[in-house]
């Protein structure tokens, strides 16, 4: 199988240039990059629960969408254009109460105009957790 990506991710770069923004806040921290996913993971404690004591549902979201706008602007086909969010959905599955979910991305869709990501949430042990879309623009800067 042949690479996707237009520029190559590497967990080093992505997590430096997500440093002081609500990703980096959120522990979340890339760990794996194939030819054609991303690997993230995000810890379930006090900056991810809600008042329950469970992963709060938007922390998912946050997940999902920064692995598919990462992997969205390591895709694009035109130099001077980035991939912005258009629409994110997220169905949650079962609830977590601690360790580290794990979010993982591949493309649906990589059009010029728009892309279409799949991210599946998991525990430590593979339990599904969050399945989530998005849909990218791909605007011109």
């Amino acid at each position: 199988m042949s690479s996707i990506w237009t520029t190559t991710p590497t967990v080093e770069s992505m997590q430096e240039r997500v440093k002081n923004t609500a990703v980096d806040n959120l522990g979340i921290e890339f760990v794996e990059v194939g030819d054609d996913y991303i690997k993230a993971r995000m810890p379930v404690d006090d900056r991810t629960v809600q008042p329950y004591r469970i992963l709060h549902g938007g922390a998912s979201v946050v997940l999902a969408e920064t692995l598919g706008s990462v992997a969205t602007n390591h895709c694009l086909k035109k130099e001077g254009t980035a991939g912005v969010g258009l629409e994110v959905n997220a169905n949650h599955i079962r609830s977590v109460k601690s360790g580290w979910v794990y979010g993982t991305t591949r493309p649906l869709h990589l059009g010029g105009s728009t892309q279409v990501w799949e991210i599946r949430i998991e525990t430590e042990d593979g339990k599904l957790v969050c399945v989530s879309r998005i849909t990218m623009a791909v605007i011109n800067l």
